[in-house]
């Protein structure tokens, strides 16, 4: 919000696709402009049964849910995401003083907590570090052969020389390299680099892979025809696996 697409891509966070469900509107407010200012995509509800519903229905690489919600207790909704075999990672928002909350929620298949109230910056960091585990990285530089994407800084660089992105493409990178190694189909990555209110377009992708790839300068974006993209180190044949489904 009030960024050029520029600054979005350096802000200092991986740009990926999140939901928030918090009833409380001005803490949603807050929690939307913090993550949207970082460089995410993301998506809204202010009750239960609607975040209940976008977390079935698409594709998000984190979900930050409140407990206490309207029409249908969060917890209700985290155990019928996992019911259902939604795998994405959730962080729970609980009240200092109910500890209970915080057992309930782990028990329903939350992946981490924030206490309320809390410092944005923890919930950055929080959903940092869920973003990383989900995807198998530990540290949180992500590298591909030349390439080094820093999720906490939001920089990019090839042999130590910083490249200068776009929100979109920046998002496109760091999407691919949180899944080095695996085909990523076009769908997929529209689902998860755009937001839901967002003119997708699936011809776009293949503009923003252009565009890496002459910034880049090396050789990692691959073309696997007929089933998407994928990154693996300069000289390195990647094995044309089929694409994960998208949700």
């Amino acid at each position: 919000m009030g960024r050029s697409p520029t600054s979005q891509a350096n802000s200092g966070e991986t740009p990926l696709r999140l939901l928030v469900v918090e009833d409380d509107k001005d803490l949603n407010r807050q929690l939307v402009t913090a993550l949207e200012q970082a460089g995410y995509a993301v998506d809204r509800a202010h009750d239960g049964e609607d975040g209940w519903f976008l977390g079935d229905t698409e594709p998000y690489d984190a979900i930050i849910l409140d407990i206490g919600l309207p029409k249908k207790d969060g917890i209700r909704v985290l155990e019928d995401w996992r019911a259902a075999g939604r795998k994405t990672p959730v962080l729970i928002l609980t009240a200092r003083d109910r500890w209970s909350d915080k057992v309930r929620g782990f028990d329903a298949g939350a992946d981490d907590y924030v206490a309320k109230p809390f410092h944005m910056e923890e919930v950055l960091a929080r959903i940092r570090a869920l973003l990383r585990r989900a995807a198998g990285h530990a540290s949180s530089d992500l590298v591909c052969g030349p390439i080094l994407l820093d999720t906490r800084g939001g920089r990019v660089a090839v042999d130590g020389n910083p490249i200068k992105l776009t929100s979109h493409e920046f998002r496109l990178l760091s999407y691919l390299m949180h899944h080095t190694g695996r085909v990523v189909s076009r769908t997929e990555l529209v689902e998860h680099i755009y937001d839901q209110d967002f003119d997708r377009d699936s011809n776009t992708i293949e503009v923003f892979v252009g565009r890496l790839r002459k910034k880049l300068g090396v050789d990692a974006i691959q073309t696997v025809r007929g089933l998407g993209y994928i990154i693996a180190p300069p000289g390195i044949e990647a094995d044309p696996a089929t694409p994960k489904s998208a949700h």
